[in-house]
């Protein structure tokens, strides 16, 4: 299964984005923590090169806790402002202003220096598909301002929220790029529900799920289905349909219905907080 997901909305936001860069002075880049390095797409980076940059490790809640530790000391050590949050709660959010403040000092001490005073700092929120940028918005807002969904593609244009006089931020859709040349990123991607599911094989991507489970978190499998993690993939996930009772109607093993189940607990956590890699890892490959 070669993992490749880029419609034509995501180009056309991608110009967009490129033209509203001009307007802005920072970027805050929502990443999720259970994939700190293949969640950022390498475009934004590219073209946001010399803004000011506020990293948000988002559904720090879902990560591994000693995980997120240590890639909140790595994005520290390369110079950004960074913070590990769980965007539907409010309180995880109260650091943000700070750290925009923090990671604009240059510019507000540029505009101090010109007379310029309370002038807005304007941020492009921005992040791949699936990441949980609306729902920070409306965290930080307070209010309902953007539409949310449990799926990649519900922000379809940009849209402008304003929070007080000082602070404008930018809401804008996900995007990925155009290819991805490491396939083991395109899994991730897909893992995590950042690539639409209706185009993915998801009983192979269940069994690439079962390799780095069995691989990285040996006994999650075993913990949460009751099931031994020996043999091949394929019959750990048949021990997973016969544990949760997926079967056809005619009474045969439904290695679908066992994977969508798998793909679930997943990506909520139920088989436990999970992330899919680690900055020495990333680095070698």
């Amino acid at each position: 299964m070669d993992i490749q997901w880029y419609p034509g909305h995501m180009t056309k936001a991608r110009r967009q984005m490129q033209e509203d860069l001009k307007l802005i002075d920072l970027i805050i880049e929502l990443v999720d923590a259970r994939v700190p390095f293949s969640g950022r797409n390498p475009d934004i980076q590219t073209m946001g090169a010399g803004k000011a940059r506020l990293i948000i490790l988002n559904k720090a809640d879902l990560a591994d806790e000693s995980r997120n530790q240590i890639w909140l000391s790595y994005y520290k050590k390369q110079g950004y402002q960074v913070l590990l949050a769980d965007s539907r709660k409010r309180a995880s959010l109260k650091q943000v202003q700070p750290l925009i403040l923090e990671a604009c000092k240059e510019k507000i001490e540029r505009d101090r220096r010109r007379g310029i005073k309370n002038r807005p700092i304007r941020a492009m929120v921005c992040g791949i598909p699936n990441v949980g940028k609306s729902t920070f918005i409306n965290s930080i807002a307070g209010r309902a301002s953007a539409k949310t969904g449990n799926k990649p593609g519900v922000t379809k244009g940009k849209q402008w929220i304003h929070l007080g006089k000082n602070l404008d931020l930018l809401d804008t859709p996900g995007i990925l790029w155009p290819r991805f040349d490491d396939q083991m990123i395109g899994t991730r991607l897909a893992l995590i529900g950042s690539v639409k599911d209706e185009i993915l094989n998801t009983e192979e991507l269940a069994l690439r799920l079962i390799t780095f489970l069995r691989e990285q978190y040996p006994g999650s499998l075993r913990a949460r289905y009751e099931v031994e993690e020996e043999g091949t993939e394929v019959e750990v996930l048949e021990r997973v349909a016969i544990n949760r009772k997926c079967l056809d109607k005619g009474g045969a093993v439904s290695y679908e219905k066992a994977a969508l189940i798998l793909l679930d607990e997943f990506r909520s956590s139920t088989i436990g907080r999970i992330t899919m890699e680690l900055p020495e890892k990333t680095e070698a490959e």
